[in-house]
């Protein structure tokens, strides 16, 4: 399985696992949509796979700014 899938013009990373039934893999699915991640379920050979992605919203830099 390819861990970077581009779906409908975004890039989507694989959470690594395979899940042999729908269920299953709806139900992790659902688990990163309440971390705030998008999610797509994917069917590939009789396996589902869980592709996740989600936007940065803010970038914290830590440590004392270069002058």
């Amino acid at each position: 399985m390819e861990a970077v899938k581009i779906i409908n013009g975004k890039k989507f990373m694989w959470d690594g696992s395979n899940y042999p039934e729908k269920e299953n893999a709806s139900e992790i699915a659902q688990k990163y949509k309440n971390d705030g991640f998008e999610t797509e379920v994917l069917e590939e050979e009789n396996n589902y796979f869980v592709f996740t992605r989600r936007v940065v919203k803010e970038v914290v830099v830590e440590g004392n700014p270069i002058i």
